[in-house]
């Protein structure tokens, strides 16, 4: 038997899915430090219902079961939400990074 973990498949999908809209096209020119990405995938975990599991096996069924059009789209648009709040109002000390 393996060693148990705790994990958020909810956190791991938004994760995922912030650092891909964020190095599309329609993103190039917002700011990509970890400061902002971290602030678009807490404001948008916030909005979501978490989905813990202790083990591989139960990471990929509900991994499975969340991977729907119907959700990535849900969270699709929680992140483009929380994309324009931290527009509006950036955190990071230093000049935006584009890279």
């Amino acid at each position: 038997m393996t060693e148990p973990v705790l994990g958020n498949v909810i956190e791991e999908i938004v994760s995922g899915l912030v650092r891909f809209l964020l190095h599309g096209n329609e993103y190039q020119t917002f700011c990509h430090c970890k400061v902002c990405e971290l602030d678009i995938i807490a404001i948008t975990l916030n909005t979501l219902p978490p989905k813990y599991v202790t083990t591989k096996d139960s990471r990929d069924a509900a991994f499975q079961q969340l991977n729907t059009p119907e959700n990535i789209e849900m969270i699709n648009k929680q992140i483009i939400r929380a994309i324009h709040i931290v527009g509006r109002n950036p955190r990071h000390e230093n000049e935006p990074s584009s890279v």
